[in-house]
């Protein structure tokens, strides 16, 4: 071992010393030599300090430099951080390609974080192709390694996978006996499926609106949008064994609503619009419609192209109401239609 060398460890030695004291200001001083001098570690380190705020005002442009620097090392720790921010889109702009870049590097090390998260990617299909075979083959891969979470996942998803392909092909007796114990066990889209099945579609499974309201509540008590959409529209209009019911409707509405969920949106901006159940608030209004109609949804259009029409809580414009109009139309939406064949 050369001096340099020597010098190196026992001046990284000392800083995570000072870290571990959480001495934080003479952690940074000691790191930053070592990191500008191209220390693996050092770098990573200095990142760390600078993503958390630790010693440093937090910054995350400084914290992405530090720990590129040593991902592209090829440190395994760095490249899996560095997969995490841009997966999370922690103060830098959210960046799939990225993310699925630096995980893969740290998952083809070994990096059991990095396989479990690479995992989830293939999954869920986040920017990438679903591919469920390489998602359980990253997720036995970190669990043999201990992972906890890739463990979880074989256990819950393996089997929820299962209980998909089963419904997709009609074979809803199987499909209920997986979905069943997943459900039980909290998994929030069996329970969203499993509540679907009960609602009279599904050959073998008995009509029971009773476990349709169980089953999509505990679904959207955990956060399930699209449980907490259906939810809200069952005790709007009092449909499929509930009462109608304004102020539960508002609620399960408007988290569905700030989740993303554009059926959630447009309902809850109709409410608005119409002044049903709720006072009437064309701000608001305007603001779930156009969140619905940027995703496409034909309600969403077609309630904003209203807005527009009548001027109402917007500036009158026929020329945006007409072009809303058409693009719910051709998802074949009757009243927009409708619309466009009276006032257009």
């Amino acid at each position: 071992m050369n001096d340099q060398s020597q010098n190196f460890d026992d001046a990284f030695i000392e800083a995570v010393g000072a870290f571990d004291r959480e001495d934080y200001e003479t952690a940074y001083k000691l790191f930053l030599p070592l990191a500008e001098q191209g220390h693996v570690d050092g770098q990573n380190n200095l990142g760390l300090l600078h993503l958390l705020g630790l010693g440093v005002p937090r910054d995350s442009k400084e914290a992405v430099k530090w720990i590129r620097l040593s991902a592209e090392q090829g440190d395994d720790f760095a490249q899996e951080i560095l997969g995490s921010i841009y997966y999370e889109g922690k103060g830098i702009p959210q960046d799939y390609k990225e993310a699925f870049k630096w995980w893969k590097l740290a998952a083809d090390q070994g990096h059991a974080d990095a396989r479990c998260s690479l995992g989830e990617m293939y999954y869920k299909g986040d920017g990438i192709p679903e591919n469920y075979a390489e998602a359980v083959k990253l997720w036995k891969l970190a669990a043999e390694h201990g992972h906890e979470g890739a463990r979880y996942n074989l256990d819950n998803d393996v089997p929820f996978v299962d209980a998909v392909d089963a419904f997709v092909r009609e074979d809803y007796e199987t499909a209920y006996k997986l979905f069943l114990p997943l459900a039980e066990q909290g998994h929030d889209d069996a329970q969203y499926l499993l509540a679907s099945m009960h609602l009279g579609h599904a050959e073998g499974v008995p009509q029971d609106y009773k476990e349709v309201e169980k089953w999509y509540r505990l679904s959207a008590e955990q956060g399930n949008a699209d449980a907490q959409y259906i939810l809200g529209a069952m005790y709007l209009y009092g449909e499929l064994g509930v009462s109608q019911d304004y102020e539960e409707a508002v609620k399960w509405l408007r988290f569905s609503a700030l989740k993303g969920n554009s059926g959630g949106q447009a309902t809850l901006a109709a409410m608005y619009y119409h002044g049903e159940g709720i006072p009437q608030n064309f701000e608001e209004a305007f603001r779930f419609f156009r969140l619905a109609a940027e995703q496409g949804d034909a309600d969403g259009q077609c309630g904003l192209g209203e807005m527009y029409y009548g001027g109402e809580g917007v500036p009158q414009d026929y020329a945006e109401a007409i072009k809303l109009w058409k693009l719910a139309a051709e998802q074949g939406h009757e009243e927009a239609q409708y619309n466009l064949d009276n006032y257009a």
